[in-house]
């Protein structure tokens, strides 16, 4: 190679290095100023474009060859996707560890398939759709080992469901100011904020829906041949925080079941300040159960 060429090819390395590009992996990853790629998924089940942020490790963009395991986060009722990388330091936290992290969109619907509302299937695109779509996309270790779920309020709802029906899926699942009880909420014995439970599950509190998705129904049923498969279980919740019973009911199921997990409170109430506090707490979690 004569040096003219070395010059140039040194040139094209040095800009995708200081620009955040790279194309050595199955896509080109286009990270913002911020830190983060926008991206978007053409869902058929959903009939609409689907937009997330993924935030990968500096190391992804220095070494073409490597792969990563992902963490997904999932936002809370009223929020959106991208929720994580503007209200915490994500992406400072994330930088100290070699995770993929994906933030989906999740609107109001609970992470499941709604009864309600046709192609609001947010549980199937999430399963069926999101997650292929970032093992083809990115340089991920595509396997259970190596996916991790997490999420706030609803979104705790959601990843510890995610990894109750889907234990093939996940290794590990997070869930923070988790609102658990979910499924058995209405309108009629929760007040307004269960308004969007009812779009979801429907508006009877005994519907087949609601038992699909009541975890802590999944939780009494597990059998010990279905507990071995279960992925380890993160909960933490703030003292304050006005789910903190709920939380506390959970635990006494997982110690009753004998579920491994581990459980944190810690002084705090239903808000980013403790929720920042978590998402650095769990990615040092996750780090740690990755080098088991």
């Amino acid at each position: 190679m004569n040096a003219n060429r070395r010059r140039y090819l040194g040139i094209i390395w040095l800009t995708i290095l200081l620009t955040g590009v790279t194309a050595l992996g199955q896509a080109t990853v286009k990270v913002e100023g911020k830190g983060f790629s926008e991206e978007k998924l053409k869902s058929a089940l959903m009939a609409r474009d689907m937009p997330y942020r993924v935030i990968v490790p500096p190391k992804y963009l220095s070494d073409g060859a490597a792969r990563f395991p992902v963490v997904y986060l999932l936002h809370g009722l009223t929020g959106h996707y991208s929720n994580w990388t503007d209200k915490t330091k994500l992406m400072q936290y994330s930088s100290d560890h070699q995770f993929i992290v994906v933030t989906p969109e999740g609107d109001n619907g609970w992470y499941t398939d709604s009864v309600s509302t046709p192609n609001d299937k947010y549980e199937s695109y999430i399963v069926q759709e999101l997650i292929p779509e970032i093992d083809k996309k990115f340089r991920t270790l595509a396997d259970r080992e190596h996916r991790i779920i997490a999420g706030l309020s609803m979104g705790g709802f959601g990843a510890i469901k995610f990894g109750l029906k889907y234990p093939d899926k996940f290794s590990l699942v997070g869930g923070f100011s988790g609102a658990l009880g979910a499924a058995g909420w209405t309108e009629k014995n929760a007040g307004a904020i269960a308004k969007s439970m009812d779009l979801a599950f429907g508006p009877d509190e005994v519907s087949e829906s609601r038992k699909a998705n009541d975890i802590f129904r999944l939780v009494r049923e597990v059998t010990p041949d279905q507990q071995k498969a279960l992925p380890y279980v993160y909960l933490s919740c703030g003292t304050e925080d006005f789910l903190i019973a709920n939380n506390r009911d959970f635990l006494k199921l997982l110690n009753d079941k004998k579920i491994p997990h581990e459980y944190r409170e810690h002084p705090g109430g239903h808000d980013w300040v403790f929720w920042d506090e978590q998402v650095r707490e769990f990615l040092m979690v996750a780090e740690r159960r990755m080098k088991k």
